[in-house]
């Protein structure tokens, strides 16, 4: 039987020629079962109305073709609802491009590089609210002054007139935002940098743009290492930054509460822990011999939670795994967990009227409403399995040769660009049915055990009260 060998979408994101070391991309656009521009438009009515049922499983057998894969990932992500006109959407975004203007604004108040096409990568801020007076920070602020040169007596005129933006700041929360200014610059320039795209400076600072707003308007979970990898791909995919930047928010609502941290905990902790419980029950044998090696914690699996497989995977085949998930977990109330408003919350539930169709949810979120996972508090997102899968393929070796944490980390770092995103989606698809099988029967057998215990004592309390009398 002839098989389409598929099409090289690695034309689509441009890698820097100098960068030799770049794993190959195994994602090929393929005739008949990638989503191409057609079959999505075609799967709009007149008026707007999208069959999202249509796409999904297009989406899990061949991922999306790279010219509209911004504007499909805009509805898996949640920013629209399939139930929606186009005028409809045309309004949201109008709205969220008014508010990110809004947003943006108020931070180039505050740092007046926000907006300019510039970035910091030095402190700009002490913790007590003292600027810095970083000679890079300056320069970047005022770079038409040589500021590299200036003497080091903070009162000398040139370098007080280049820092007069910079006064001390006495606001705990401006503060502590201005302080992850330069961390972002210096995740910034360092993610991706094997593509063409980010050699371009204005690409670098719509970046830095994006990720300093939203640190200032999730002031609970501001920014952390990792934030960048996530983002990154939108503003390559989406032309408008604040388009872009929405597209990120929304992939934040599903993953901000593993940056979320305390002075006890890291957010993703939950998300370890959950693996680990996850991989006690379909492959104990490997849970154990991890815990004996000291890594019952399963933080040799933070970095793959945390940024999504970002690092494990070439740059296409991660947007290729991201959508298959995307489109595996979708829910078609997504937009209206979302929308803050309670207005356009009323409005779309109003005027649709129409109740969830297991037709329109992903074939992942299928499985959890079938088997009532759905209902539990948190529902076990895809890429807990996702890890479980690639545990589970190298269980072998992780037995046979990991000595000690060490030999972990070795072998699961190995995996680095030898993994075929279709064939771990599908792992993670098997997994996630033997676990909710595993589960469902324990919790039969629990009810089973407890009923049966039930009767006794209710026969022995009637037993009793008959020989009393």
């Amino acid at each position: 039987m002839w098989r389409d060998p598929g099409v090289s979408a690695d034309s689509f994101y441009e890698i820097r020629p100098e960068c030799t070391d770049v794993p190959t991309s195994r994602f090929k656009i393929k005739a008949g079962k990638t989503l191409s521009a057609r079959k999505w438009h075609n799967a709009f009515t007149a008026e707007g109305y999208l069959d999202i049922g249509k796409t999904l499983s297009r989406i899990y057998r061949g991922g999306v073709h790279p010219s509209i894969r911004g504007e499909v990932w805009e509805f898996l992500l949640g920013c629209f609802d399939p139930k929606s006109t186009f005028e409809e959407r045309d309004q949201i975004r109008q709205r969220r491009r008014m508010q990110y203007a809004t947003w943006k604004e108020e931070c180039r108040q505050l740092f007046p590089l926000i907006g300019s096409g510039r970035f910091v990568t030095a402190p700009v801020i002490t913790e007590d609210g003292q600027p810095t007076h970083d000679p890079l920070v300056l320069k970047e602020i005022n770079p038409a002054k040589e500021l590299a040169v200036l003497p080091l007596d903070n009162n000398s005129p040139s370098r007080t007139d280049a820092a007069n933006n910079l006064e001390k700041v006495t606001d705990k929360i401006v503060i502590q935002w201005m302080l992850t200014l330069h961390q972002i610059g210096l995740d910034v320039v360092r993610t991706d940098r094997t593509l063409v795209f980010y050699e371009k400076q204005e690409n670098l600072s719509k970046l830095w743009d994006i990720l300093a707003v939203y640190a200032w308007i999730d002031k609970d979970v501001g920014y952390g290492q990792g934030m960048c990898d996530l983002c990154s791909p939108m503003i390559i995919l989406l032309d408008d930054e604040a388009d872009a930047f929405w597209c990120f928010e929304r992939l934040m609502r599903r993953l901000r509460g593993n940056f979320r941290c305390t002075e006890k905990s890291v957010g993703v902790e939950a998300q370890l822990s959950t693996l680990a419980s996850v991989t006690q029950i379909i492959d104990p044998k490997l849970h154990k011999h991890l815990e004996h090696l000291g890594g019952g914690d399963y933080l040799f699996a933070f970095r793959m939670l945390m940024v999504l497989f970002r690092r494990e995977f070439s740059f296409c085949d991660s947007l290729y795994l991201w959508e298959m998930m995307w489109a595996l977990e979708y829910d078609p109330d997504l937009f209206l967990m979302y929308e803050e408003s309670q207005l356009s919350f009323e409005k779309a539930k109003g005027s649709k009227g129409k109740t969830k169709s297991i037709r329109q949810c992903g074939k992942y979120e299928r499985e959890n409403l079938k088997s009532g996972a759905k209902n539990a508090e948190s529902p076990l997102p895809i890429s807990v399995f996702l890890v479980a899968s690639v545990l589970k393929d190298k269980s072998a070796k992780l037995l046979h040769e990991a000595r000690g944490l060490d030999d972990v980390v070795k072998i699961l770092n190995d995996i680095t660009g030898n993994l075929d995103a279709k064939k771990a989606c599908s792992g993670a698809m098997k997994l996630h049915k033997k676990y909710l099988k595993k589960v469902v029967f324990s919790l039969l057998l629990f009810l089973t055990f407890h009923i049966f215990y039930f009767h006794i004592i209710i026969g022995g309390i009637a037993n009793y009260i008959v020989g009393s009398d």
